[in-house]
């Protein structure tokens, strides 16, 4: 059952990942993007790093996939299959793909992985990273969110900026 798990999550996460590499269509790419992070997202949870799945998929699918595709489907000329995602060198890059990906392969049968997960783990990792957020590291912790506060008020400067430059 495991293994089965873990391949139909490859499956899923590289089946995303190449739709989003060889599709023509802006809006393909970003629902196959979903799909690779919602694949990764699996991997989290099969790993029992319950905490990082669920950051996945609120941060990443459901916050970046949304932006993606309302920055696409508020622009106009992005739908056009000329202007969207174009295929420069295909070709040339076939090559170079099969040689890395010869290079992942010898290198894995090559290296002596002693973790193998023979069963899912039912164990939760949020306790300990919150308790570990708010002891021993609270000061990177609060100068992380400073730091996205700041960064939040800039990008609300230069916003009100650009909207005071066109009146």
């Amino acid at each position: 059952m495991v293994d089965v798990l873990f391949y139909f999550l490859a499956a899923v996460t590289i089946l995303g990942a190449l739709s989003v590499a060889f599709s023509k269509n802006i809006v393909h790419s970003a629902f196959g993007l979903m799909g690779s992070m919602l694949g990764i997202a699996g991997f989290y949870g099969y790993m029992s790093a319950d905490f990082l799945m669920v950051t996945q998929l609120v941060v990443y699918v459901g916050g970046i996939i949304i932006l993606v595709l309302f920055a696409v489907m508020f622009t106009g000329e992005i739908r056009d299959i000329e202007n969207s995602n174009k295929q420069i060198n295909l070709l040339w890059s076939l090559p170079f793909i099969a040689a890395l990906s010869g290079m992942i392969i010898a290198a894995e049968g090559k290296v002596n992985f002693v973790t193998k997960m023979t069963k899912l783990h039912n164990s939760s990792t949020v306790k300990a990273i919150g308790d570990a957020l708010l002891t021993n590291y609270l000061l990177p912790f609060e100068v992380v969110s400073l730091l996205l506060f700041a960064v939040l008020l800039g990008a609300v400067y230069v916003a009100r900026k650009h909207k005071s430059d066109l009146r």
